[in-house]
């Protein structure tokens, strides 16, 4: 069995918990505590380490789904969560002050650190007034080219696709066809 890991980041609020806890076949192991800093979100808890689920994809395919903490004053701790992934999927609250500033600065974070980076951007139905053009505008903006969906975390269907996305992106990278490496 092929075994992968796939790592989800993004600020306080941004879904990541949520969209391991949609996804996983094994109960999430979180490292969830009391939110001490209202100031920066409003939710209740906050993953303080490693959220850690399990999917199989099929019968020989098996992901290993790592949430990092989203306070910056965590961050240290991002690089390493991420070595040896297969990428990491950077999900940005629609409804942030600043959701572009987040952007740049998650990707900023892991760009040269990792092949492959997928963005999902969450909270889209709780501020429908603000355009969801402004990441591709802002990616293009920077000559940045990165898969991009709109993604509710507690939809399984949703965070799938992302995952789908990964596996396919690294099939193609490197030549694999029904688990087998072409010549």
């Amino acid at each position: 069995m092929q075994q992968y890991k796939i790592v989800f980041s993004g600020p306080m609020g941004a879904g990541k918990s949520q969209a391991i806890a949609s996804l996983s076949d094994i109960s999430v192991l979180t490292t969830e505590v009391t939110n001490t800093d209202q100031e920066a979100h409003q939710k209740m808890l906050t993953t303080v380490g490693i959220d850690y689920g399990e999917i199989t994809l099929d019968s020989h395919t098996k992901i290993g789904l790592y949430g990092t903490p989203g306070q910056q004053r965590f961050s240290f701790i991002w690089p390493i969560i991420a070595q040896g992934a297969l990428s990491v999927v950077i999900l940005i609250d629609h409804t942030a002050a600043n959701p572009l500033d987040d952007l740049q600065h998650y990707i900023q974070a892991f760009e040269g650190k990792i092949n492959h980076l997928v963005i999902g951007v969450t909270h889209v139905d709780e501020m429908l007034e603000r355009p969801v053009a402004i990441y591709r505008e802002w990616l293009e903006k920077n000559e940045l080219n990165y898969p991009l969906f709109t993604v509710d975390a507690r939809h399984r269907e949703d965070v799938l696709l992302l995952v789908e996305v990964i596996i396919a992106s690294f099939e193609a990278r490197m030549n694999v066809k029904d688990g087998e490496l072409l010549s």
